[in-house]
């Protein structure tokens, strides 16, 4: 086989349908463009929105609310959540997803020292502050920070 061989499969390309080829042909006279006006010329262009010269929609509409550019990438959980597993348990992405804990198991997870521990655990998390730190380590647990 050679590379003179090698053909688009069958349908890949599709006729052109001619225009301005008569009346007869059903798209000739103004080929399909309608009569006069911006659209009927040649190099028209309309920029995404255009209505005419009337206000458009995006910019009639009230604006509400902020988005912020920079997505927060960490999920947030708080030292009392881990209250909900049992005395030595290893807590990883995964479990806290099991228990409804997280959404996404796949972004990064990132623990707060809000509330008390009251039974030691290992954790495993992207990120964690040091009070959080301080309170699963008084609880005589760890905390283990894995790399993203």
């Amino acid at each position: 086989m050679l590379i003179t061989d090698i053909r688009a499969p069958k349908g890949a390309n599709k006729k052109k349908r001619a225009l301005g080829r008569g009346v007869g042909s059903g798209r000739g006279k103004t080929s399909g463009r309608g009569n006069k006006g911006q659209g009927s010329r040649a190099g028209r262009h309309f920029r995404a929105g255009f209505e005419g010269g009337q206000m458009m929609l995006f910019r009639r509409l009230p604006k509400r609310g902020f988005t912020s550019r920079n997505e927060n990438p960490y999920q947030i959980i708080n030292v009392s959540d881990l209250n909900k597993f049992s005395k030595g348990a290893t807590i990883s992405p995964d479990n806290l997803f099991e228990e409804g804990l997280i959404k996404n198991k796949d972004r990064k997870v990132k623990l707060l020292g809000d509330g008390a521990l009251t039974k030691p655990l290992t954790v495993k998390v992207h990120r964690a502050t040091e009070s959080a730190i301080k309170k699963i380590q008084a609880a005589d647990g760890t905390v283990e920070i894995l790399k993203p």
